[in-house]
């Protein structure tokens, strides 16, 4: 996909809405409200690279009611001319039709690409990609059949999104206690692929270390976007012909 030349293009990943006390979980909004006037005020794009929510599980016709207020927000948005796109994160069992269809947000899986201002971009939330982590690649593969969906939504909702938070606390402690491995993981991901896929910049979450490097061949950059769960309120902006962290 391309995007219009000229206009901010901004990234989030990792907010976490749903885990943190209600004074945190406040301070997270006002913090995305202010974000998004920004991208208003840009005319550009947003990418929301997973994990926005701490859970998050849908049903035929019943979604999380304690999110109502980052809905609004989000719908706002896309009702402002914004486009924005949501790439599924490990949190995000299955994000079903309620972004598509009510809020006008384009949900994607894996790892994905656009071309923006002559830079070629490669984004992705970072769960399952690169070697190793084995243990976390089947139990993605075991949660997002087309079977366990449909058992998990046979439930009734309040015993599913029970068992969603359970699972959201199992993959966060299950991600290696050593951060420097997990960083090179997907730094490492990032070298790989440079001699199979011309890229800029690969841009990803997930292990929650913020920070740009250049890779090997000198010109393309990994990005990581880092989370908002620890008083920080990062996101990444093209703008001016240079991708940058920034924070609000």
């Amino acid at each position: 996909m391309a995007e219009r030349s000229g206009e901010g293009i901004y990234f989030i990943s990792d907010l976490h809405f749903g885990l943190q006390d209600s004074a945190a979980e406040k301070m997270k909004r006002e913090k995305l409200a202010e974000l998004f006037r920004l991208v208003e005020q840009s005319g550009g794009a947003l990418y929301m690279l997973g994990d926005i929510f701490d859970y998050w599980m849908e049903f035929r016709h019943v979604v999380p009611k304690n999110f109502m207020q980052v809905y609004a927000l989000l719908y706002g948005l896309v009702h402002s001319g914004v486009k924005v796109v949501y790439v599924a994160g490990n949190h995000d069992f299955h994000l079903g039709s309620f972004f598509d269809r009510e809020l006008g947000i384009r949900t994607l899986y894996g790892l994905n690409g656009f071309d923006y201002a002559d830079r070629k971009f490669l984004f992705a939330h970072g769960d399952g990609l690169g070697d190793g982590d084995l243990g976390y690649k089947l139990f993605a593969r075991f949660v997002r059949t087309r079977l366990n969906l449909g058992l998990l939504t046979a439930f009734h909702p309040d015993l599913a999104l029970a068992l969603m938070k359970r699972l959201s606390n199992l993959s966060r402690h299950y991600k290696p206690g050593d951060s420097s491995r997990e960083s090179n993981r997907l730094l490492n991901f990032a070298e790989s692929i440079v001699s199979e896929r011309e890229f800029d910049y690969f841009i990803c979450g997930h292990n929650h270390l913020q920070g740009i490097h250049l890779l090997a061949n000198g010109r393309s950059r990994y990005v990581n976007l880092g989370s908002w769960i620890e008083g920080r309120y990062p996101y990444g902006v093209f703008l001016d012909d240079a991708l940058s962290l920034k924070e609000l």
